[in-house]
């Protein structure tokens, strides 16, 4: 037991995916700087923003490349390591991939913050990528003022079997496998109007790895069409650059959004976050929300950490996968379907 107890979230401003730079600033940003010719090899980029980088490496081997790290989203710090790293985790499973290898990215205020801190953030981290079955193989560390931590991933995949947020096609009915509302609920526990054991629902399903494509049959793994995983910039976000990539439009069913118990609650006290605010900003030209009631439009807009997988799976197939599914995601759900481009990218209904 360590005697000295610390609530993380009070060390920092902002936390999780929450602390995401707003997407409308960071697509001005990157819109300003000329990146290095593609290799012919690089089959993903940035440019649609999807989720990891893909590098062909032969016919039946590709590289699946990510990075993500945050500052404190819970106050117990081998939680927040369990998170952070299946939140980075997550990035080459929406790939279709499945990871090999993690390095750790660690700021650490050595003066304020007492040893054992750190060791259990990276033992919470070492038991994620164990179960994933990948290598945590060292990583950067450095001295800094606040507390934060992540993981650069490095991943495979068979090159004619990559799952882009490119690829969905009219008809295809789209799966959400967790449920919504860790932004509001953990906002609640950074304004210690909640405690950790409060969200216990929302702690489980952020640390849970996002290891779909191990419940899924080689059929059901065809099936899937596109994919991208649900987190900082909201269901909103994720969902409009899926079908803007697609050119498609999503219509989905927002009552069939899964939540969690509190996530209604929550929203109702206003615990919000500026990410609401600017996931509300960037989505605003591109969907449809003017049937909704503003409870609803707070929770397509709410920042997940370590969110679900939006998965956009032919007809024919989608009821078998959610089957599937439910075996490692409770709360999997149909959420919607694919139609032609119409106006808007996304219509909620």
């Amino acid at each position: 037991m360590h005697s000295e107890k610390i609530a993380l979230t009070q060390t920092v401003q902002k936390g999780g995916c929450a602390a995401k730079v707003a997407a409308a600033e960071l697509r001005r940003i990157l819109q300003q700087v000329k990146f290095p010719a593609a290799h012919p090899a690089l089959l993903v980029d940035g440019r649609l923003f999807d989720d990891a980088a893909i590098y062909k490496i032969n016919e039946t081997v590709a590289l699946v490349q990510t990075l993500d790290f945050f500052t404190p989203i819970v106050d117990t710090p081998k939680l927040f390591g369990e998170i952070a790293a299946a939140n980075a985790l997550s990035d080459v499973y929406a790939m279709g991939g499945k990871p090999a290898t993690a390095m750790g990215i660690l700021a650490f205020p050595l003066a304020a913050m007492a040893e054992h801190v750190i060791v259990d953030v990276l033992q919470g981290a070492s038991d994620k990528i164990a179960e994933a079955g990948a290598n945590f193989v060292g990583g950067h560390s450095i001295d800094d003022d606040t507390l934060k931590f992540g993981l650069s991933v490095t991943g495979f995949v068979n090159p004619q079997q990559v799952w882009t947020n490119a690829g969905a096609k009219p008809g295809d009915h789209l799966i959400l496998t967790k449920a919504l509302g860790t932004g509001t609920m953990t906002a609640a526990v950074k304004r210690q109007q909640l405690r950790e054991e409060d969200i216990m629902e929302a702690l489980h399903s952020m640390a849970a790895i996002n290891n779909a494509i191990d419940c899924m049959t080689p059929d059901l793994q065809t099936a899937v069409h596109a994919a991208t995983d649900i987190t900082g910039f909201g269901f909103s976000g994720h969902a409009m650059q899926l079908a803007n990539a697609s050119q498609v439009t999503l219509h989905i069913e927002t009552g069939e959004l899964p939540r969690f118990g509190k996530t209604f609650y929550c929203l109702e006290q206003a615990y919000l976050t500026k990410a609401h605010r600017t996931n509300a900003e960037y989505t605003a030209p591109h969907i449809e929300v003017s049937s909704l009631d503003e409870l609803h439009k707070l929770l397509i807009h709410d920042p997940q950490t370590s969110g679900g997988l939006l998965l956009s799976v032919a007809p024919g197939a989608s009821r078998a996968m959610l089957q599937a599914l439910h075996t490692r995601f409770k709360s999997a759900a149909i959420v919607g379907t694919v139609h032609p481009r119409q106006n808007q990218a996304v219509m909620f209904a």
